[in-house]
Protein backbone atom coordinates (compact mmCIF):
# COMPACT_ATOMS: atom_id res chain seq x y z
CA UNK A 1 0.00 0.00 0.00
CA UNK A 2 1.10 3.28 -0.88
CA UNK A 3 1.36 6.42 1.74
CA UNK A 4 -1.83 7.50 -0.38
CA UNK A 5 -4.16 4.70 1.02
CA UNK A 6 -2.41 5.61 4.40
CA UNK A 7 -5.07 7.70 6.53
CA UNK A 8 -5.50 8.26 10.23
CA UNK A 9 -6.28 10.16 13.75
CA UNK A 10 -6.76 13.94 12.48
CA UNK A 11 -5.98 13.35 8.83
CA UNK A 12 -8.61 11.22 8.56
CA UNK A 13 -10.80 13.45 10.28
CA UNK A 14 -9.71 16.26 8.06
CA UNK A 15 -10.63 14.06 4.72
CA UNK A 16 -14.19 13.58 6.10
CA UNK A 17 -14.94 16.63 6.68
CA UNK A 18 -13.53 18.17 3.15
CA UNK A 19 -15.07 15.76 1.40
CA UNK A 20 -17.97 17.06 0.53
CA UNK A 21 -16.21 20.22 -0.60
CA UNK A 22 -13.48 18.16 -2.20
CA UNK A 23 -16.57 16.92 -4.32
CA UNK A 24 -17.12 20.14 -6.00
CA UNK A 25 -13.41 20.75 -7.71
CA UNK A 26 -12.80 19.11 -10.75
CA UNK A 27 -9.31 20.13 -12.18
CA UNK A 28 -8.06 18.54 -15.04
CA UNK A 29 -4.77 17.74 -17.17
CA UNK A 30 -6.61 18.29 -20.07
CA UNK A 31 -8.36 21.82 -19.88
CA UNK A 32 -4.66 23.08 -17.99
CA UNK A 33 -3.28 21.71 -20.98
CA UNK A 34 -4.73 23.47 -23.55
CA UNK A 35 -5.28 27.06 -21.96
CA UNK A 36 -1.53 26.97 -21.56
CA UNK A 37 -0.92 25.94 -25.27
CA UNK A 38 -3.24 29.40 -26.48
CA UNK A 39 -1.49 31.91 -24.05
CA UNK A 40 1.86 30.48 -24.59
CA UNK A 41 1.33 30.17 -28.43
CA UNK A 42 3.70 32.30 -30.67
CA UNK A 43 0.69 34.37 -31.60
CA UNK A 44 0.90 36.15 -27.64
CA UNK A 45 4.77 37.26 -28.41
CA UNK A 46 6.18 36.07 -25.17
CA UNK A 47 3.69 38.06 -23.29
CA UNK A 48 6.35 41.50 -22.64
CA UNK A 49 4.10 44.29 -20.70
CA UNK A 50 2.79 47.14 -23.11
CA UNK A 51 2.90 45.23 -26.19
CA UNK A 52 0.40 43.36 -28.61
CA UNK A 53 1.08 39.89 -26.44
CA UNK A 54 -0.31 41.80 -23.10
CA UNK A 55 -3.45 42.99 -24.99
CA UNK A 56 -4.08 39.50 -26.39
CA UNK A 57 -3.22 37.95 -22.96
CA UNK A 58 -5.39 40.15 -21.13
CA UNK A 59 -8.58 39.95 -23.59
CA UNK A 60 -8.69 36.19 -22.76
CA UNK A 61 -8.08 36.11 -19.66
CA UNK A 62 -11.25 38.79 -19.57
CA UNK A 63 -13.52 36.51 -22.17
CA UNK A 64 -12.35 33.23 -19.39
CA UNK A 65 -13.99 35.50 -16.52
CA UNK A 66 -17.18 36.82 -18.28
CA UNK A 67 -18.01 32.94 -19.54
CA UNK A 68 -17.81 32.05 -15.66
CA UNK A 69 -19.88 34.60 -14.75
CA UNK A 70 -17.84 36.21 -12.78
CA UNK A 71 -17.74 39.77 -11.51
CA UNK A 72 -14.53 42.06 -12.52
CA UNK A 73 -12.71 42.78 -9.39
CA UNK A 74 -10.80 45.44 -10.38
CA UNK A 75 -10.90 49.71 -9.43
CA UNK A 76 -14.58 51.01 -10.20
CA UNK A 77 -16.01 47.62 -11.09
CA UNK A 78 -13.47 47.19 -13.85
CA UNK A 79 -11.86 44.57 -14.76
CA UNK A 80 -7.74 46.38 -14.98
CA UNK A 81 -6.20 48.37 -12.59
CA UNK A 82 -3.52 50.38 -14.37
CA UNK A 83 -0.20 50.22 -13.27
CA UNK A 84 2.54 52.88 -14.79
CA UNK A 85 5.84 52.18 -14.47
CA UNK A 86 8.47 54.66 -14.04
CA UNK A 87 11.53 54.22 -16.33
CA UNK A 88 14.71 56.44 -15.44
CA UNK A 89 18.04 56.76 -17.12
CA UNK A 90 21.08 59.23 -16.08
CA UNK A 91 21.58 62.61 -17.75
CA UNK A 92 25.22 61.72 -18.71
CA UNK A 93 27.80 64.36 -16.92
CA UNK A 94 24.61 65.46 -14.02
CA UNK A 95 26.04 63.83 -11.19
CA UNK A 96 28.68 65.15 -9.12
CA UNK A 97 29.97 64.35 -5.03
CA UNK A 98 31.75 65.77 -2.80
CA UNK A 99 32.79 65.06 0.94
CA UNK A 100 33.90 68.01 3.63
CA UNK A 101 36.13 67.11 6.20
CA UNK A 102 35.99 68.72 9.84
CA UNK A 103 38.26 71.08 8.78
CA UNK A 104 36.19 72.29 6.16
CA UNK A 105 38.30 70.92 3.29
CA UNK A 106 35.99 69.88 0.15
CA UNK A 107 37.08 66.61 -1.30
CA UNK A 108 35.93 65.93 -4.66
CA UNK A 109 34.33 62.39 -5.53
CA UNK A 110 34.87 61.16 -9.22
CA UNK A 111 31.42 59.43 -10.23
CA UNK A 112 31.61 55.93 -11.29
CA UNK A 113 35.15 55.36 -9.19
CA UNK A 114 34.63 56.66 -6.05
CA UNK A 115 30.93 56.94 -5.69
CA UNK A 116 27.99 55.74 -8.08
CA UNK A 117 24.57 57.51 -7.56
CA UNK A 118 20.81 57.62 -8.48
CA UNK A 119 17.92 59.85 -7.98
CA UNK A 120 15.33 58.19 -6.14
CA UNK A 121 12.90 60.55 -5.71
CA UNK A 122 9.87 60.59 -8.03
CA UNK A 123 11.14 63.90 -10.02
CA UNK A 124 14.04 62.17 -10.98
CA UNK A 125 16.85 64.76 -9.31
CA UNK A 126 18.40 64.45 -6.35
CA UNK A 127 20.64 67.80 -4.76
CA UNK A 128 21.26 67.29 -1.12
CA UNK A 129 23.87 70.06 0.28
CA UNK A 130 26.34 69.23 3.07
CA UNK A 131 24.16 66.30 4.70
CA UNK A 132 25.35 64.78 7.72
CA UNK A 133 26.45 61.28 7.48
CA UNK A 134 25.28 58.23 10.14
CA UNK A 135 27.22 54.84 9.76
CA UNK A 136 24.15 52.11 10.34
CA UNK A 137 25.57 48.95 10.14
CA UNK A 138 23.98 46.73 8.31
CA UNK A 139 21.02 48.98 8.84
CA UNK A 140 18.17 46.49 9.87
CA UNK A 141 15.97 46.86 12.98
CA UNK A 142 14.24 43.57 13.94
CA UNK A 143 13.17 43.26 17.44
CA UNK A 144 11.64 39.88 16.99
CA UNK A 145 15.24 38.56 16.54
CA UNK A 146 17.06 41.36 19.13
CA UNK A 147 18.94 43.10 16.76
CA UNK A 148 18.78 47.00 15.75
CA UNK A 149 21.36 48.66 14.73
CA UNK A 150 19.89 52.51 14.44
CA UNK A 151 19.41 52.03 18.30
CA UNK A 152 18.18 55.67 19.69
CA UNK A 153 19.80 58.01 17.08
CA UNK A 154 18.10 60.36 15.03
CA UNK A 155 18.71 60.09 11.34
CA UNK A 156 16.26 62.85 10.30
CA UNK A 157 17.68 65.20 7.15
CA UNK A 158 20.92 62.77 6.92
CA UNK A 159 22.22 60.41 4.50
CA UNK A 160 22.33 56.97 6.42
CA UNK A 161 25.82 54.67 5.32
CA UNK A 162 25.22 50.85 5.75
CA UNK A 163 26.72 47.79 4.60
CA UNK A 164 24.96 45.10 2.57
CA UNK A 165 23.81 41.71 3.63
CA UNK A 166 22.65 40.60 6.89
CA UNK A 167 24.88 39.31 9.88
CA UNK A 168 26.93 35.79 8.85
CA UNK A 169 29.01 35.11 11.94
CA UNK A 170 28.70 31.87 13.73
CA UNK A 171 27.44 33.50 17.08
CA UNK A 172 24.80 35.00 16.10
CA UNK A 173 23.16 32.72 12.90
CA UNK A 174 20.51 31.57 14.95
CA UNK A 175 18.42 35.21 15.08
CA UNK A 176 18.40 34.61 11.31
CA UNK A 177 17.65 32.05 8.92
CA UNK A 178 21.07 30.48 8.90
CA UNK A 179 21.46 29.69 4.51
CA UNK A 180 18.03 30.81 4.22
CA UNK A 181 18.28 34.80 3.41
CA UNK A 182 15.58 37.11 4.95
CA UNK A 183 14.03 39.97 3.75
CA UNK A 184 16.74 42.36 6.10
CA UNK A 185 19.63 41.52 3.75
CA UNK A 186 17.84 43.29 0.93
CA UNK A 187 18.46 47.08 -0.41
CA UNK A 188 14.20 47.66 -0.16
CA UNK A 189 14.13 46.89 3.65
CA UNK A 190 17.32 48.64 4.02
CA UNK A 191 16.25 51.91 2.23
CA UNK A 192 12.30 51.60 3.94
CA UNK A 193 13.82 51.85 7.47
CA UNK A 194 16.37 54.66 6.65
CA UNK A 195 13.17 56.50 4.89
CA UNK A 196 11.21 55.66 8.03
CA UNK A 197 13.24 57.08 9.74
CA UNK A 198 13.78 60.58 8.18
CA UNK A 199 17.12 60.09 6.53
CA UNK A 200 17.38 61.60 2.85
CA UNK A 201 19.60 59.26 1.38
CA UNK A 202 21.26 55.77 1.73
CA UNK A 203 24.95 54.45 0.68
CA UNK A 204 25.43 51.23 0.70
CA UNK A 205 29.23 50.32 1.81
CA UNK A 206 31.04 47.97 -0.68
CA UNK A 207 33.55 46.69 1.86
CA UNK A 208 35.93 46.20 -1.04
CA UNK A 209 39.06 48.36 -2.41
CA UNK A 210 38.36 51.01 -5.04
CA UNK A 211 40.53 48.20 -7.55
CA UNK A 212 38.79 45.51 -7.09
CA UNK A 213 36.65 44.66 -10.51
CA UNK A 214 33.35 43.72 -8.46
CA UNK A 215 33.34 47.53 -7.63
CA UNK A 216 34.31 49.20 -10.80
CA UNK A 217 31.58 47.42 -12.71
CA UNK A 218 28.94 47.54 -10.07
CA UNK A 219 30.52 51.79 -10.18
CA UNK A 220 30.62 51.92 -14.35
CA UNK A 221 27.09 50.24 -14.98
CA UNK A 222 25.33 52.19 -12.71
CA UNK A 223 23.95 54.23 -15.55
CA UNK A 224 21.61 52.22 -16.94
CA UNK A 225 17.85 52.26 -17.16
CA UNK A 226 16.03 51.20 -14.39
CA UNK A 227 12.26 50.69 -13.05
CA UNK A 228 11.46 52.26 -9.72
CA UNK A 229 9.04 49.94 -7.87
CA UNK A 230 5.76 51.27 -6.93
CA UNK A 231 5.53 52.21 -3.03
CA UNK A 232 9.48 52.08 -2.99
CA UNK A 233 10.67 54.65 -0.19
CA UNK A 234 10.79 58.19 -1.62
CA UNK A 235 14.74 59.08 -0.41
CA UNK A 236 16.16 61.92 -2.20
CA UNK A 237 19.04 60.11 -3.42
CA UNK A 238 20.74 56.39 -3.39
CA UNK A 239 24.40 55.06 -4.27
CA UNK A 240 27.42 53.20 -3.14
CA UNK A 241 31.00 54.48 -1.55
CA UNK A 242 34.30 51.31 -2.11
CA UNK A 243 35.71 50.61 1.08
CA UNK A 244 38.69 53.20 0.41
CA UNK A 245 36.12 56.19 0.02
CA UNK A 246 34.62 54.75 3.51
CA UNK A 247 37.75 54.70 5.49
CA UNK A 248 38.24 58.18 4.44
CA UNK A 249 35.32 59.13 5.47
CA UNK A 250 35.53 57.30 8.87
CA UNK A 251 39.27 58.67 9.97
CA UNK A 252 38.35 62.41 9.02
CA UNK A 253 35.38 61.34 11.56
CA UNK A 254 38.12 60.22 14.12
CA UNK A 255 36.37 56.56 13.56
CA UNK A 256 38.16 53.53 14.00
CA UNK A 257 38.16 50.06 12.33
CA UNK A 258 36.66 48.71 15.77
CA UNK A 259 32.91 50.10 14.00
CA UNK A 260 33.19 47.72 10.91
CA UNK A 261 34.81 44.68 12.94
CA UNK A 262 31.62 45.33 15.59
CA UNK A 263 28.95 45.03 13.02
CA UNK A 264 28.98 41.21 13.53
CA UNK A 265 28.22 41.26 17.70
CA UNK A 266 25.25 42.06 17.68
CA UNK A 267 26.36 44.93 20.20
CA UNK A 268 26.72 48.05 16.88
CA UNK A 269 24.97 51.03 17.45
CA UNK A 270 24.56 53.28 14.58
CA UNK A 271 27.48 56.02 14.92
CA UNK A 272 27.37 59.63 13.66
CA UNK A 273 30.22 60.72 11.16
CA UNK A 274 30.92 64.00 13.20
CA UNK A 275 31.92 67.17 10.98
CA UNK A 276 31.61 65.38 8.27
CA UNK A 277 28.95 66.11 5.69
CA UNK A 278 28.14 64.78 1.91
CA UNK A 279 27.11 66.87 -0.93
CA UNK A 280 25.32 64.84 -3.83
CA UNK A 281 23.37 65.62 -7.10
CA UNK A 282 22.24 63.77 -9.92
CA UNK A 283 18.96 64.20 -12.44
CA UNK A 284 17.59 61.61 -14.62
CA UNK A 285 14.78 61.44 -17.55
CA UNK A 286 11.67 59.67 -17.20
CA UNK A 287 9.54 57.57 -19.30
CA UNK A 288 6.47 56.03 -18.22
CA UNK A 289 5.24 52.18 -19.44
CA UNK A 290 1.94 51.37 -19.33
CA UNK A 291 0.62 48.00 -18.16
CA UNK A 292 -2.16 46.42 -16.08
CA UNK A 293 -3.55 44.16 -13.64
CA UNK A 294 -6.58 42.17 -14.56
CA UNK A 295 -8.89 41.33 -11.55
CA UNK A 296 -11.73 39.27 -10.85
CA UNK A 297 -13.94 38.24 -8.00
CA UNK A 298 -16.56 35.91 -6.60
CA UNK A 299 -17.99 38.09 -3.38
CA UNK A 300 -18.87 36.30 -0.18
CA UNK A 301 -22.02 35.90 1.24
CA UNK A 302 -21.67 37.14 4.37
CA UNK A 303 -17.83 38.67 5.01
CA UNK A 304 -17.29 40.29 1.81
CA UNK A 305 -15.07 42.84 2.87
CA UNK A 306 -12.58 40.37 4.21
CA UNK A 307 -10.75 38.84 0.96
CA UNK A 308 -8.48 36.06 -0.18
CA UNK A 309 -6.56 36.43 -2.79
CA UNK A 310 -5.32 33.72 -6.09
CA UNK A 311 -2.68 35.82 -7.88
CA UNK A 312 -0.28 35.13 -10.52
CA UNK A 313 1.92 36.79 -13.30
CA UNK A 314 0.36 36.98 -16.77
CA UNK A 315 3.91 37.90 -18.40
CA UNK A 316 7.20 36.82 -19.45
CA UNK A 317 9.86 38.55 -21.22
CA UNK A 318 8.72 38.71 -25.02
CA UNK A 319 10.61 38.12 -27.81
CA UNK A 320 14.52 38.57 -28.64
CA UNK A 321 17.88 38.57 -26.51
CA UNK A 322 16.67 42.42 -25.85
CA UNK A 323 12.69 40.90 -25.17
CA UNK A 324 11.46 43.45 -27.30
CA UNK A 325 12.60 42.43 -30.57
CA UNK A 326 10.82 41.85 -33.91
CA UNK A 327 10.00 37.89 -34.49
CA UNK A 328 12.91 36.30 -36.41
CA UNK A 329 12.09 34.72 -39.29
CA UNK A 330 15.37 32.14 -38.79
CA UNK A 331 15.45 30.85 -35.82
CA UNK A 332 12.86 30.85 -32.74
CA UNK A 333 13.44 33.89 -30.38
CA UNK A 334 9.88 34.00 -28.91
CA UNK A 335 10.26 33.62 -24.92
CA UNK A 336 6.15 31.55 -24.94
CA UNK A 337 6.87 31.16 -21.50
CA UNK A 338 4.43 27.95 -21.30
CA UNK A 339 5.89 27.01 -17.93
CA UNK A 340 6.83 30.51 -16.65
CA UNK A 341 4.19 31.53 -16.09
CA UNK A 342 1.15 30.82 -18.77
CA UNK A 343 0.84 27.66 -16.23
CA UNK A 344 0.57 29.68 -13.05
CA UNK A 345 -1.70 32.18 -15.12
CA UNK A 346 -4.19 29.38 -16.01
CA UNK A 347 -3.66 27.21 -12.35
CA UNK A 348 -5.73 30.74 -11.21
CA UNK A 349 -8.07 31.07 -14.26
CA UNK A 350 -9.02 27.20 -13.36
CA UNK A 351 -9.15 27.65 -9.51
CA UNK A 352 -11.51 30.09 -10.34
CA UNK A 353 -13.66 28.13 -12.44
CA UNK A 354 -13.88 25.40 -9.67
CA UNK A 355 -14.78 28.02 -7.01
CA UNK A 356 -17.31 29.52 -8.93
CA UNK A 357 -18.83 26.41 -9.38
CA UNK A 358 -18.97 25.60 -5.43
CA UNK A 359 -21.35 26.73 -3.45
CA UNK A 360 -20.74 30.34 -2.38
CA UNK A 361 -18.53 31.17 0.06
CA UNK A 362 -18.45 33.91 3.16
CA UNK A 363 -15.53 35.95 1.97
CA UNK A 364 -14.58 37.25 -1.29
CA UNK A 365 -11.75 35.25 -3.02
CA UNK A 366 -9.83 37.73 -5.78
CA UNK A 367 -8.21 35.99 -8.85
CA UNK A 368 -5.42 38.94 -9.79
CA UNK A 369 -3.39 38.26 -12.58
CA UNK A 370 -0.23 40.80 -12.10
CA UNK A 371 1.93 42.41 -14.62
CA UNK A 372 5.81 42.65 -14.71
CA UNK A 373 6.84 40.04 -11.94
CA UNK A 374 9.46 39.44 -14.84
CA UNK A 375 10.78 43.30 -13.92
CA UNK A 376 10.98 43.21 -10.29
CA UNK A 377 7.33 42.08 -8.98
CA UNK A 378 6.20 45.20 -10.36
CA UNK A 379 2.37 44.93 -10.81
CA UNK A 380 2.17 42.95 -7.46
CA UNK A 381 4.61 46.10 -5.85
CA UNK A 382 1.99 48.38 -7.95
CA UNK A 383 -1.32 46.53 -6.56
CA UNK A 384 -0.09 46.79 -2.80
CA UNK A 385 0.66 50.01 -2.51
CA UNK A 386 -2.97 51.03 -3.83
CA UNK A 387 -4.47 47.70 -2.86
CA UNK A 388 -8.19 47.82 -4.59
CA UNK A 389 -9.59 45.62 -1.33
CA UNK A 390 -7.63 47.18 2.26
CA UNK A 391 -4.73 44.50 3.13
CA UNK A 392 -5.98 44.80 6.83
CA UNK A 393 -9.06 42.10 5.45
CA UNK A 394 -6.85 40.23 2.96
CA UNK A 395 -7.12 37.09 4.80
CA UNK A 396 -4.18 35.31 2.38
CA UNK A 397 -2.60 35.63 -0.71
CA UNK A 398 -1.98 32.14 -2.32
CA UNK A 399 0.04 32.50 -5.19
CA UNK A 400 0.86 30.05 -8.29
CA UNK A 401 4.10 30.83 -10.11
CA UNK A 402 5.55 28.17 -12.21
CA UNK A 403 2.90 25.10 -11.45
CA UNK A 404 4.74 21.43 -10.93
CA UNK A 405 4.95 19.38 -14.24
CA UNK A 406 5.48 16.15 -13.19
CA UNK A 407 4.32 12.60 -11.91
CA UNK A 408 2.60 13.09 -8.68
CA UNK A 409 4.78 14.15 -5.48
CA UNK A 410 4.53 12.97 -1.63
CA UNK A 411 6.18 16.25 -1.04
CA UNK A 412 4.68 19.88 -0.57
CA UNK A 413 7.32 22.39 -1.73
CA UNK A 414 6.27 25.51 -0.25
CA UNK A 415 8.64 29.20 -0.32
CA UNK A 416 9.28 30.44 2.88
CA UNK A 417 8.82 27.53 5.10
CA UNK A 418 8.59 28.51 8.87
CA UNK A 419 7.05 32.18 8.34
CA UNK A 420 3.69 31.95 8.36
CA UNK A 421 0.21 29.63 9.75
CA UNK A 422 -0.57 29.29 5.99
CA UNK A 423 1.84 26.13 5.98
CA UNK A 424 0.57 24.61 8.85
CA UNK A 425 -3.11 24.72 7.30
CA UNK A 426 -1.64 23.35 4.49
CA UNK A 427 0.07 20.51 6.00
CA UNK A 428 -2.82 19.01 7.56
CA UNK A 429 -4.85 19.21 4.60
CA UNK A 430 -1.71 17.47 2.58
CA UNK A 431 -1.52 14.95 5.46
CA UNK A 432 -4.77 13.70 4.41
CA UNK A 433 -3.63 12.82 1.41
CA UNK A 434 -0.56 10.82 2.57
CA UNK A 435 1.91 13.94 1.43
CA UNK A 436 3.37 16.28 3.26
CA UNK A 437 4.86 19.91 3.38
CA UNK A 438 8.34 20.57 3.08
CA UNK A 439 10.81 23.95 1.97
CA UNK A 440 12.00 24.44 -1.31
CA UNK A 441 15.62 23.22 -1.08
CA UNK A 442 17.22 25.93 -2.36
CA UNK A 443 18.10 28.48 -0.14
CA UNK A 444 20.83 30.00 -2.31
CA UNK A 445 18.46 31.02 -4.38
CA UNK A 446 15.95 33.34 -2.35
CA UNK A 447 12.75 32.18 -4.09
CA UNK A 448 10.43 33.63 -0.65
CA UNK A 449 11.78 36.82 -2.43
CA UNK A 450 11.03 36.46 -5.95
CA UNK A 451 7.36 36.25 -6.50
CA UNK A 452 4.58 37.93 -6.36
CA UNK A 453 3.49 36.90 -3.12
CA UNK A 454 6.22 38.38 -1.57
CA UNK A 455 5.00 42.25 -2.11
CA UNK A 456 1.84 40.73 0.07
CA UNK A 457 4.32 39.78 2.38
CA UNK A 458 5.82 42.84 3.06
CA UNK A 459 2.69 44.54 3.52
CA UNK A 460 1.67 42.36 5.90
CA UNK A 461 -0.32 39.79 4.41
CA UNK A 462 0.39 36.05 5.12
CA UNK A 463 1.52 34.31 1.74
CA UNK A 464 2.28 31.12 0.57
CA UNK A 465 3.39 30.14 -2.84
CA UNK A 466 3.87 26.18 -3.70
CA UNK A 467 6.68 24.70 -5.54
CA UNK A 468 7.51 21.90 -7.42
CA UNK A 469 8.16 18.78 -4.98
CA UNK A 470 10.99 16.59 -5.47
CA UNK A 471 9.99 13.32 -3.79
CA UNK A 472 8.19 11.65 -6.43
CA UNK A 473 5.91 8.86 -5.60
CA UNK A 474 7.53 6.32 -7.76
CA UNK A 475 11.75 6.60 -7.90
CA UNK A 476 11.54 9.23 -4.82
CA UNK A 477 14.05 12.11 -3.97
CA UNK A 478 16.68 11.43 -6.10
CA UNK A 479 14.32 10.96 -9.26
CA UNK A 480 12.60 13.47 -8.91
CA UNK A 481 15.69 16.54 -8.29
CA UNK A 482 17.33 15.35 -11.16
CA UNK A 483 14.39 15.44 -13.57
CA UNK A 484 13.51 19.01 -12.06
CA UNK A 485 17.28 20.17 -12.15
CA UNK A 486 16.87 18.76 -15.69
CA UNK A 487 14.14 20.82 -16.86
CA UNK A 488 15.30 24.31 -14.69
CA UNK A 489 17.97 24.18 -16.73
CA UNK A 490 16.83 23.48 -20.30
CA UNK A 491 14.16 25.49 -20.16
CA UNK A 492 13.66 28.52 -17.19
CA UNK A 493 13.70 31.86 -19.17
CA UNK A 494 14.69 30.28 -22.43
CA UNK A 495 12.72 29.94 -26.05
CA UNK A 496 12.48 26.25 -25.10
CA UNK A 497 9.99 26.87 -22.63
CA UNK A 498 7.28 25.86 -25.15
CA UNK A 499 4.06 23.90 -24.75
CA UNK A 500 3.89 20.17 -25.59
CA UNK A 501 1.84 17.47 -25.68
CA UNK A 502 3.95 15.66 -23.67
CA UNK A 503 3.68 18.11 -20.37
CA UNK A 504 2.71 16.17 -17.14
CA UNK A 505 0.25 17.60 -15.30
CA UNK A 506 -0.63 15.01 -12.63
CA UNK A 507 1.30 16.98 -9.83
CA UNK A 508 -0.18 20.19 -10.88
CA UNK A 509 -3.78 18.91 -10.30
CA UNK A 510 -2.93 17.27 -6.89
CA UNK A 511 -1.26 20.98 -5.72
CA UNK A 512 -4.62 23.15 -7.44
CA UNK A 513 -6.41 20.68 -5.62
CA UNK A 514 -4.61 21.22 -2.20
CA UNK A 515 -4.97 25.05 -2.87
CA UNK A 516 -8.60 24.97 -3.56
CA UNK A 517 -9.12 23.30 -0.28
CA UNK A 518 -7.22 25.82 1.65
CA UNK A 519 -8.75 28.32 0.05
CA UNK A 520 -12.37 27.56 1.06
CA UNK A 521 -11.48 26.46 4.26
CA UNK A 522 -10.08 30.13 5.28
CA UNK A 523 -13.56 31.51 3.06
CA UNK A 524 -15.62 29.88 5.14
CA UNK A 525 -14.02 30.36 8.44
CA UNK A 526 -13.33 33.76 10.93
CA UNK A 527 -9.87 33.04 11.22
CA UNK A 528 -6.96 35.72 10.21
CA UNK A 529 -3.83 33.66 10.00
CA UNK A 530 -0.87 35.01 11.26
CA UNK A 531 3.10 35.32 10.99
CA UNK A 532 5.35 33.19 13.05
CA UNK A 533 7.47 34.48 16.09
CA UNK A 534 10.32 34.96 13.95
CA UNK A 535 8.91 36.12 10.65
CA UNK A 536 10.11 39.57 9.89
CA UNK A 537 6.30 40.28 8.04
CA UNK A 538 4.61 39.99 11.54
CA UNK A 539 5.41 43.71 12.97
CA UNK A 540 3.90 44.81 9.69
CA UNK A 541 1.00 42.98 10.40
CA UNK A 542 0.49 44.17 13.84
CA UNK A 543 -0.26 47.49 12.74
CA UNK A 544 -3.85 47.16 11.66
CA UNK A 545 -4.71 44.03 13.99
CA UNK A 546 -7.44 46.41 15.50
CA UNK A 547 -9.11 46.81 11.90
CA UNK A 548 -9.67 42.62 12.32
CA UNK A 549 -11.21 42.84 15.12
Amino acid sequence: MTLRGLFGGAAALVLIASAGLAQAQDFTAERLSESIRTISSDEFQGRYPGTEGERLTLAWLQAQYEEMGLQPGGPDGQWLQVVDLKRYTPVEGAASASWTGPDGTVHPLTIGQDIALRAVSNDGRASVENAGLVFAGYGIHAPERGWDDYGDIDVRGKIVMVVGGEPTAEAVTERFNGAYATHYQSAAFKSDEAFRRGAVGIITVFTVPASDPNWQRAAQFNNRQRTLTPGAADLEVSGGINMDVAHSLAMAAGLGNEVLTSLQSGEFKAVELPGVTLSVATEETIDTLRTHNLLAKIEGTTHPDEVIVYSAHWDHVGVGADHVSPVSTTEDNIYNGAWDNASGTVGIVEMARQLSAAPRAERTFVFAHMAAEEMGLLGAYAYTADPVYPLAKTVADINIDMLPLSPPTRDVAIFGQGQNDLEDRLAVLAESEGRYVGGDGMPEQGFYYRSDHFPFARAGVPALMTWHGWDWDEGGREAGEAAWKAKFAADYHRPSDEWSEDLDFRSAVENLTLLYRLGLELANSSDWPGWKPMSEFGSVRERTAGERQ
